[in-house]
């Protein structure tokens, strides 16, 4: 039987702490607490996904090595299917070093290369969706080339992707900031123009703005979820796997947006970007208490 989705890209290990101000050069700032946890854009997309119902896998490439293994464990405790992510001798696991400041929620990430999935270990008929990051990307793009009616194609836009092409991409999720980057308007909004370029739906994030959605070539804003953040880490990749989990249940576009807003903006109340993602329960209640109503049943 099909998954739901499968996200193909990076898994990361990440080391993340909070800092009162960012260091400069030859700096020295305290951090506290440390904490070691499982990361990368498509990795938990798979995860946003998993605690929200969904039946998900996850292809990528890690390393032979402690951060490997303990990447793919993260991922099996969340029911994901790792039966596409790739084990390689020649490679380091990625990993990521965060700092999260106090203040703001917002941070500052170095992190080392990752990897992308060999084009014929990409499952192109073992999902529903196939959901990509920028290091997914190249490889699903060489995996489709011949085409395929039975898979739906999603992309994370977040990061740039050189040779970005969406010709025949069913839902194209990049930032403002990046949208904008990738296709610069005067005359016309920029997720119009990724309509144009093919993306049959475009929903873009603003952060602590919500998100806009392109519906019948007009962009809808939708409003965020106001909460005391202790970090952003990982809301940008939840909000995509809470997105699609909203379509793979019949969703509009515009009601799978909202409650992807609200999955995101509830994962931030922990410091790493998994542990505080809710799953369907928890959603819901927190949906029973804030749900703007009807305007969303306009976009039905």
């Amino acid at each position: 039987m099909a998954l739901d989705v499968i996200c193909v890209g990076v898994v990361t290990v990440d080391t993340i702490t909070t800092i009162e101000r960012m260091p400069a050069e030859d700096d020295r700032v305290l951090g506290d607490p440390f904490v070691v946890a499982g990361g990368g854009p498509a990795a938990t997309a798979a995860v946003a996904l998993a605690r929200l119902g969904a039946s998900v896998g996850f292809c990528g490439v890690v390393g032979d090595d402690d951060a490997g293994k303990l990447s793919r464990r993260l991922l099996e405790d969340e029911g994901v299917d790792t039966r596409w992510l790739r084990t390689r001798p020649d490679v380091r696991t990625p990993q990521s070093m965060i700092m999260v400041s106090r203040a703001s929620g917002s941070r500052s990430i170095v992190t080392s290369p990752s990897v992308s999935p060999d084009p014929g270990s990409v499952p192109t008929r073992a999902s529903r969706w196939l959901h990509v990051d920028q290091t997914g990307y190249d490889s699903v793009r060489a995996a489709l080339r011949g085409g395929s009616d039975e898979v739906s194609l999603s992309i994370d836009g977040g990061n740039p992707i050189p040779r970005l092409d969406l010709r025949d991409v069913d839902l194209y999720s990049p930032t403002v900031g990046s949208l904008r980057a990738a296709f610069p308007a005067e005359d016309v909004t920029g997720s119009l123009r990724a309509a144009a370029a093919g993306a049959r739906r475009v929903v873009a994030t603003a952060g602590g703005e919500g998100c806009e959605v392109l519906v019948n070539d007009r962009v809808v804003h939708v409003p965020p979820v106001t909460v005391d953040p202790v970090s952003t880490m990982g809301a940008g990749d939840v909000f995509h796997g809470a997105l699609l989990a909203g379509l793979v249940e019949g969703r509009s576009l515009v009601e799978a947006a909202w409650r992807a807003n609200v999955v995101a903006a509830l994962s931030c109340r922990a410091l790493d970007g998994r542990s505080g993602i809710p799953d369907a329960a928890e959603t819901e209640k927190y949906l029973s208490t804030v749900r703007p109503a009807p305007w969303i049943d306009e976009y039905a």
